[in-house]
């Protein structure tokens, strides 16, 4: 038991901590600039310039660990975003550990008027917050946005606030993507486990309302039709007194009154119109228009803005014919995509502008029309995506979940929450067009993926009932018609045909991926049906015969480009993955000539971007395609 004069001595060293000036205090690095991209909203203070990180060596628990990691010794700069483990491909790395951070910052105002959120991109995976000593909150996963209300008593109005955040990257069966084991006893998860505060950190200056929600939904019953756009705002009073406000919006240079309310001490109301476009200009792959939208929220008598939203909009309409065919503005859809992961050989996962504006250059230098990943990507990419006029398959990161955990309530509800997340955020953009609520899950599903997969429908139809929604699952012929998929909208089939052997054979054969995709189409005629991943490892040249080869790489997408390109009814083909990335230790992906830990299916490598031969194949694939087709007759 510990003695109330040690309890005592940790109290006062804990506030010691706090009460320490370090050089990182000096430098709030708050600004309104620097943050990628533009959309949400325009109270952000970008949490920039020097952050404080170190790596927990105590092996203490978070009380007595949080007062150790508060003292003055042992941090280093850095800033944020940040992959502490990089550059480390360590199995110890991939298993995970505990890493601080701390921040120190002076508030813009010292006003008692405003109140200020914190908002992280991402973080990996738990997180823990502190504010001047007292804990504000907690989250659990990663790739998508979260939220932190700093209580007003906490903050100091005037002086340095200080921010730590306890970040713990060790993986679970439970998590996502879940931990494991390999064959040879190897930590695995699906890619490599980066751990950090893994993208931006903003806060936001509050002056008693807020806008927590937009919407910008744009309703289109057929493309030669007018569109109707509906813009709503959910606002939140932050505080004490009834608020009287009034909304604007700006669309496309229309400025009209979006509403007025009256919103209650901590409450919130809603104020949103529906607004009539005449002749849209549509939103699809080489026609990427946009529209911008602007909300304004002002108070009652008053000039000053209270927070403004902006978003740009693109108008189309994507729909599920009764035979399985996907209608982009009534053109048929038969997409050629690319895979992607967020990775850097310097940066890890922490990439940046640059990097993420190559990844759209490299897509739009293929021919491909789509980009899918195993989670949710940075709003940044999918600003870019809506530019270019780049569709995106938008996965939350169920990945690979043995029913035995899915089974789990908890389980369920992190599903839940993640999807939730990833809709409110990314459901403006026009270059999503379908949600996925997981990838390779049993391939044989029973109860209890059937549960998960009716709730996890019925809830993105809730709050976004216009786009589809699909699942991504191992390709295998022995999984027959699956009745468990009935509420779902798009079926992707992993292909791996003629490269993995699959259980006790199954897909060693690639003269049976023809036979098997036909099998997908007749059990699910009223679905579109995608090649959700395709793709072998390549790392130097040989006999076409020899897997791992160039030449083997080669010959796989060739023969694809035949077989695709004879299914007249096929949704879409990803090609899995445009740029090379980290796995895990020991990772062969099938290759009997491994660079473990790098994913070497890309067609750029990892160091260089250097396009490996079968690049060209692929574009000629793309090429050939009909990628938006003409409307059905």
């Amino acid at each position: 038991m510990t003695s109330p004069r040690t309890l005592l001595t940790l109290l006062v060293a804990l506030v010691a901590a706090f009460a320490v000036t370090s050089p990182a205090s000096a430098q709030s690095g708050l600004s309104k600039t620097g943050l990628g991209y533009e959309t949400g909203p325009t109270n952000r203070l970008i949490m920039g310039g020097e952050w404080l990180f170190r790596l927990d060596q105590t092996g203490l628990g978070d009380t007595q660990g949080f007062q150790r990691q508060t003292s003055r010794a042992g941090w280093t700069a850095t800033t944020v975003p940040n992959a502490w483990n990089a550059t480390d491909t360590s199995v110890e790395s991939m298993v995970g550990t505990v890493g601080w951070y701390r921040k120190d910052f002076k508030l813009p105002s010292a006003s008692r008027r405003y109140s200020y959120v914190i908002r992280f991109e991402s973080v990996n995976y738990r997180a823990r917050v502190w504010l001047n000593g007292k804990p504000v909150g907690t989250n659990n996963g990663a790739y998508l946005p979260w939220e932190i209300r700093l209580p007003s008593g906490y903050l100091k109005r005037e002086g340095t606030n200080r921010l730590v955040v306890r970040v713990d990257n060790r993986r679970y069966p439970t998590d996502f993507p879940p931990s494991g084991l390999t064959v040879a006893g190897t930590p695995a998860g699906g890619w490599w486990n980066y751990g950090g505060i893994l993208r931006e950190v903003y806060l936001r200056q509050i002056d008693r309302v807020d806008i927590s929600r937009m919407v910008v939904r744009p309703e289109l019953d057929c493309a030669a039709c007018d569109a109707k756009v509906l813009v709503r705002a959910t606002l939140r009073n932050y505080g004490d007194r009834p608020e009287r406000i009034r909304a604007t919006v700006n669309f496309g240079g229309r400025r009209m009154m979006l509403g007025a309310a009256t919103v209650g001490p901590k409450k919130f109301a809603t104020v949103s119109r529906r607004i009539t476009v005449r002749n849209p200009k549509l939103w699809e792959p080489g026609s990427p228009n946009l529209y911008t939208t602007r909300v304004d929220v002002r108070g009652r008598g008053e000039d000053a803005l209270r927070v403004g939203w902006m978003v740009k909009t693109g108008i189309r309409t994507i729909k599920l014919q009764p035979d399985g065919t996907m209608l982009l503005n009534g053109k048929k859809l038969n997409y050629r995509g690319m895979g992607i992961h967020e990775d850097d050989p310097n940066l890890g996962f922490a990439i940046g502008s640059a990097q993420r504006r190559a990844i759209i250059a490299e897509t739009k230098e293929i021919g491909a029309t789509l980009l899918r990943s195993h989670y949710p990507l940075h709003p940044q990419l999918h600003e870019l995506a809506d530019e270019a006029g780049i569709m995106i398959w938008s996965e939350i990161p169920v990945y690979a979940v043995k029913t035995q955990y899915l089974a789990r309530a908890d389980v369920r509800r992190l599903a839940a929450k993640e999807l939730e997340a990833n809709i409110l955020a990314n459901q403006n953009h026009p270059s999503v067009v379908t949600w996925s609520i997981g990838n390779e899950l049993s391939s044989r599903p029973g109860p209890v993926q059937s549960y998960y997969i009716q709730r996890a429908v019925r809830q993105a139809k809730a709050l976004d009932p216009t786009r589809p929604v699909g699942i991504a699952v191992a390709g295998y012929p022995f999984a027959g018609c699956r009745k468990e998929y009935a509420p779902l909208d798009v079926i992707g089939v992993n292909d791996y045909f003629g490269w993995y052997p699959g259980p006790n054979g199954a897909i060693a054969d690639r003269d049976s991926l023809s036979e098997y995709l036909d099998s997908v189409r007749a059990c699910y005629p009223n679905k579109s049906v995608v090649v959700s991943e395709f793709g072998v490892e390549a790392n130097r040249n040989g006999p076409v015969e020899e897997k791992g080869t160039f030449e083997f790489q080669q010959d796989f997408i060739r023969f694809r480009a035949a077989v695709y390109g004879s299914k007249p009814w096929l949704g879409g083909a990803v090609y899995w993955a445009l740029r090379e990335f980290r796995v895990r230790p020991n990772w062969d992906g099938g290759n009997p000539r491994p660079n473990s830990p790098i994913h070497e299916k890309g067609l750029l490598r990892f160091g260089d971007s250097s396009k490996k031969p079968a690049w060209t194949d692929m574009q000629q694939m793309i090429q050939q395609t009909q990628q938006l087709g003409a409307p059905p007759q």
